[in-house]
């Protein structure tokens, strides 16, 4: 089938139309793969209005931003003659025209269809455009669409197109779906690098604010000073758009400087994308990057950042954070160069650095917050990602996070399946938690101050204001303090007007606090003690505030941005009551009574508490504490110290020694090691411990009989066989043995021992470790032979003995020698 005849001059796209249409024709899915300016927005939905499988059915194609969408169904429109709302329409967040034939719409669009009439009746195809910037949505959008195709409308047609698209991912993806590649763009486009990094570590100026801005506006100023064409200069968002703009006024004012960026009015927005009379400069956010077509362009400057968004862990929300482009992102930022003639390409930065750029950036869904997401496969009835085809699946802890979220909000049941509360909450174009404060406001004007507070929230943060404080940013809105940006504070209020649905005027502010605490309850903050402003947020984080933010000195605060680190800086929150924290967050609010062990001041502590979360609203002594608890949290105490510190007695402390012996030939004797006791704690000592909360209290337990409890009568007979506590000497009197070496030890006065011919044993025969001492106590002879003793070293011992003890007994025979304790008696 050939494609019908299109308007205006040949476009790369169109040599491989006949291809898409013929692999459309025999199959439901197809990849189109074409390099920027190859036409792809402006020619695949026209081509397709004549196919036979079409019938009457809508085309839909997706794109990624608004400005883009409304642009695209102009141009398609005008390539028609006509004005957007006859064959072709478009449909953005809160503007629509519908087109008979075909309509552009922004991808969250297309996942509310979906979720409204699952089988999109009167829909035939659905194109996604861009695929490769890889949104939450359109990840969304494709595998819902996948799941609708497999098992409502075999006959829907799908198309992925993008200019840097991993084409053979997507073909897997779309059940074995034809790749269809397109010729490069119309015109070649020269690339220009620097000589050198515009950001040096050791020079000063790059670590003064705006020196990004300078390195920027020097480059498109070069630019404009070699090149005669418009100039698309891309930049990371509206600020440095904003300084840009003034250096430039500066440099080059003979030249247009015309902003473009999503927040622009639509007016604005407009001026930029027409045709110009005079040379200009466009300063654009990635909004340029595709599906636009900047009239006049023939340069590019490429900045080489990029705002994407990714999970901030200090927040538990998405946040915009500014990182490198990727090799695709530049490749077709580089592309609007070549549109409409040659072209020249600027990038700030040199041609060593690009490799180090990574290939593609990250798909948003394993960066960005997934609480909406959750919350849509909540609505689809399929929560769990891992039964749709996603080209990356969320990872599992992220996604198990946002879904805890949304339990936490209300939104999931029990079951986990999409609460009322939760269907209303998706109806919100914005985040669950701050949908959940809008619909649980109180009143009108509630709802407004809570719509404001989203929008602050969502929006870039106000100039102009001093401190951490959200109140100061409310009053500005609302007229009480002195004006800021005008059109940045417009933008706020049009879309607090949008979040809210309500135009009731906010004027009392006294809420905000109660209102933040319902979409942050895991941020509530406590200050610590101190002199320093530091506080715990509920969630169990570390939070601080500047040492002379205004709201330094204040209780309870609602941290609503952070700024992530060890211990993470407030940049934004709002204070709030401790009773309207018992009043929003009663249900979280839990008694707690419990016993711990205090390492820092080594003892039990018994606290009476309410806990949010990781705070403690109140905290008592726990005068009542059970005994049982005291002794449990004195138990634990001693797990954590070990058993060593304990009052061991000296009779414990030899049990112990001797059982340890006694295992050697016996284990199955009972296990007094420290191991085994940590283990057994609470057998041989839990009851005992009843009711203590110091380490000292436990020598008022008998230690050695909780342990002798644990043998049983045979198991102590077989103890004392194997290792006997005393040794009966020759005089008749108990000796105690000394378990505690690697042998039994006996310590005795060499003079007992006078008259024993045999060597002393325990057990079955396990010679005694003999330490033989003077009659003042002090070694004389270590010796496992006693009889060997006697015949062998005795003489020299009983000659130096003699010399030191002169009134003791030494005789010369000791083997048939009387024992004895006593000095002899005087002639």
């Amino acid at each position: 089938m050939s494609p019908p005849d299109l308007p205006e001059g040949h476009l790369p796209i169109d040599g491989v139309l006949p291809d898409l249409l013929a692999a459309l024709d025999q199959a439901r899915n197809a990849v189109l793969a074409a390099p920027p300016g190859a036409g792809k927005t402006t020619r695949v939905p026209l081509a397709l209005l004549d196919a036979a499988w079409r019938g009457t059915g809508k085309i839909l194609m997706l794109e990624p931003r608004r400005i883009a969408a409304r642009a695209a169904a102009h141009r398609l429109a005008a390539q028609l003659g006509e004005e957007p709302g006859q064959r072709v329409g478009y449909r953005i967040r809160g503007e629509s025209r519908n087109g008979r034939a075909i309509e552009v719409i922004t991808e969250g669009i297309l996942t509310r269809m979906l979720q409204t009439e699952p089988d999109l009746p009167g829909v035939a195809c659905v194109l996604f455009d861009e695929v490769h910037e890889r949104s939450i949505h359109s990840d969304l959008g494709l595998a819902l669409a996948l799941d609708v195709q497999a098992g409502l409308r075999e006959d829907l047609r799908l198309v992925a197109m993008s200019a840097t698209v991993d084409t053979a991912r997507f073909a897997k993806l779309m059940a074995g779906a034809a790749v269809i590649e397109s010729p490069g763009r119309m015109f070649d486009v020269e690339t220009r690098w620097l000589d050198a990094p515009w950001r040096r570590p050791n020079q000063r100026a790059n670590r003064q604010r705006g020196a990004f801005e300078d390195a920027a506006s020097g480059l498109i100023a070069r630019a404009a000073r070699e090149t005669t064409g418009d100039i698309l200069a891309f930049l990371p968002g509206a600020g440095e758009i904003q300084r840009v703009a003034e250096r430039l006024a500066q440099q080059v004012p003979e030249l247009a400087i015309q902003p473009l960026y999503g927040a622009l009015p639509f007016k604005q927005q407009q001026a930029a994308l027409r045709p110009a009379k005079t040379r200009r400069i466009v300063l654009a956010t990635a909004i340029a990057e595709t599906s636009l077509t900047v009239p006049g362009v023939t340069v590019v400057v490429d900045t080489g950042r990029s705002r994407r968004a990714e999970i901030d862990a200090a927040t538990g929300m998405s946040r915009l954070v500014t990182l490198p482009v990727s090799r695709a992102e530049a490749d077709q930022r580089r592309g609007r160069a070549g549109r409409l003639a040659p072209g020249i390409c600027y990038r700030m930065w040199t041609k060593g650095e690009e490799g180090a750029l990574p290939a593609y950036a990250p798909p948003e869904i394993l960066a960005a917050d997934l609480a909406g997401l959750a919350l849509e496969l909540a609505a689809w009835g399929e929560p769990d990602p891992a039964k749709l085809a996603f080209l990356d699946p969320p990872r599992p802890g992220p996604y198990q996070s946002a879904r805890d979220l949304l339990a936490d909000l209300g939104a999931l049941d029990e079951a986990g399946r999409l609460s009322e509360h939760g269907a209303a909450l998706r109806q919100m174009p914005t985040h669950p938690r701050l949908a959940h404060m809008i619909a649980c406001s109180q009143n009108e004007e509630e709802r407004a101050l809570a719509g404001l507070i989203a929008a602050l929230i969502t929006e870039r943060d106000m100039a102009g204001v001093r401190g951490a404080d959200l109140a100061e940013r409310l009053r500005l809105l609302t007229g009480e303090r002195g004006a800021t940006d005008r059109a940045h504070r417009d933008r706020i209020q049009q879309e607090a007007h949008h979040l809210s649905g309500t135009r009731t005027p906010a004027r009392d502010l006294s809420a905000a606090g109660r209102l933040a605490a319902m979409a942050f309850p895991d941020r509530i903050a406590q200050r610590r003690s101190g002199d320093a402003p530091r506080y715990l947020l509920s969630n169990g984080r570390g939070a601080r505030l500047p040492g002379d933010d205004p709201l330094a000195g204040q209780r309870f605060l609602v941290a609503l941005d952070l700024e992530d680190g060890q211990e993470a800086l407030i940049r934004r929150a709002v204070v709030v009551s401790e009773p309207d924290l018992r009043d929003v967050l009663g249900h979280r609010i839990k008694a707690e009574q419990s016993a711990a062990w205090s390492p820092r001041t080594k003892q039990v502590e018994a606290r009476d508490r309410e806990r949010l979360g990781a705070l403690a609203l109140t905290d008592r002594l726990w005068k009542s504490a059970p005994p049982d608890v005291l002794g449990a949290a004195l138990l634990e105490g001693i797990r954590q110290i070990g058993l060593g510190d304990l009052p061991w007695p000296d009779q414990a402390t030899t049990l112990r020694a001797r059982t340890r012996w006694a295992r050697t030939a016996d284990a199955g004797l009972p296990d007094l090691s420290d191991d085994a006791l940590m283990e057994t704690l609470e057998t041989w000592l839990g009851d005992a411990a009843s009711g203590m909360t110091r380490l000292e209290h436990v020598s008022r337990i008998d230690l050695h009989g909780r342990l002798l409890s644990l043998f049983d009568w045979p198991q102590r007979e077989r103890l004392d066989a194997l290792a006997p506590p005393n040794f009966m000497t020759p005089l008749g009197t108990e000796a105690r043995i000394d378990y505690s070496g690697d042998a039994p030890a006996l310590y005795i006065r060499l003079q007992e021992l006078f008259g024993v011919t045999r060597h002393p044993t325990i057990g079955d025969g396990v010679p005694l470790v003999l330490h033989l001492l003077s009659p003042a106590q002090r070694p004389v002879q270590v010796t496992t032979d006693l009889p060997g003793f006697w015949t062998s070293s005795y003489a020299d011992v009983r000659k130096d003995m003699r010399a030191r003890y002169p009134k003791h007994p030494w005789p010369e025979d000791p083997a048939t020698a009387t024992p004895t304790r006593r000095a002899s008696r005087k002639p």
